[in-house]
């Protein structure tokens, strides 16, 4: 997920914070702040990357009879390595199948590189799988190990449209039911991604939960008849490892094992305690399925080379 959030949040603070979050994560970032930001605070010289990226003025002011030339310069100014390029400024379908996969579809392949094509309108289930369709009716396909459909390593697509955590699962499943492999795509997300959110996203809130009172201590807890889930822990709190779904247990009213409390106190009094750096944090929040997949994708990735089919001349 590629990070597009710096111009639609309230700060450039804004960005530092959420941006950085985001790296834990990833590593595609057009948020200049969080690399900063992850310099400066978590020890990280180099936190995310970015690739030559064309965006819709530049593009449209070569104007619409000059879109083919727009394009050709874009590859042209970078002949080597990833550009992205996007394509819906007047007409994504033309431009994939008349620009892209026939007046430029020779400097497409020859060049030493990977063109990323960007659709940025419409329906994105519906406008992803048929963009697919178009380039892989022009440029041809192989299937993977899995019998899903991959274009040539020189040509891939990134969706930045309407890409948020509800939308990412359709499209592809969308993709998926039409038989291409979802390495084709990958993605990108602005609005969504840094402030389309508030603090009941994950249902956080910091409450008073213990008290000491003339020496005495005190459970501090809210059960309001009317909701029941928002019933506050009380007394002291203790977090330790369980087995359960989650994989972990608050203790209550002082009777966790502090030995095994997970929460550490990071400031105290204005003091920085433990500096963790952006790497700690990465590897500790990476869930071991993930860690799983990983593994699985590259065993796929080394195995024999996949048949070629409907590779087409024009």
């Amino acid at each position: 997920m590629h990070d597009f959030g710096f111009r639609g949040v309230s700060s450039i603070e804004s960005a530092s914070i959420g941006g950085t979050a985001h790296l834990v994560c990833f590593r595609g970032t057009d948020t200049m702040a969080a690399l900063l930001f992850a310099k400066r605070f978590y020890n990280c010289d180099m936190a995310g990357f970015s690739i030559p990226a064309a965006e819709h003025s530049t593009i449209t002011a070569w104007q619409e009879a000059g879109e083919k030339d727009a394009y050709r310069n874009l590859l042209e100014k970078f002949p080597t390595g990833v550009v992205a390029c996007v394509s819906d400024s007047y007409n994504i379908w033309n431009a994939c199948e008349h620009i892209w996969g026939e007046e430029l579809r020779d400097l497409v392949i020859n060049r030493d590189g990977t063109l990323v094509i960007r659709p940025d309108s419409g329906n994105p289930e519906k406008v992803v799988v048929k963009v697919l369709e178009i380039l892989g009716d022009k440029f041809g396909y192989t299937f993977n190990s899995l019998g899903y459909k991959v274009l040539p390593p020189y040509l891939r697509l990134i969706q930045g449209d309407g890409v948020n955590l509800e939308s990412l699962g359709r499209i592809l499943e969308a993709v998926k039911a039409a038989g291409w492999s979802t390495g084709n795509v990958s993605f990108g997300s602005g609005g969504a991604l840094l402030q389309q959110l508030n603090r009941d996203t994950q249902k956080c809130a910091f409450k008073c939960s213990h008290a000491v009172i003339n020496g005495k201590q005190v459970n501090v807890c809210k059960h309001p008849i009317t909701d029941p889930q928002k019933n506050s822990k009380k007394g002291r709190l203790c977090l330790q490892r369980s087995a359960s779904q989650n994989g972990y247990v608050t203790m209550e009213e002082g009777r966790g094992d502090l030995e095994k409390d997970l929460l550490i106190p990071v400031f105290e009094n204005g003091h920085l305690l433990i500096d963790y750096s952006l790497e700690e944090i990465r590897e500790r929040a990476e869930l071991p399925e993930v860690k799983a997949a990983a593994a699985a994708a590259s065993k796929l990735n080394n195995q024999p080379e996949t048949v070629v089919n409907n590779v087409n001349s024009h």
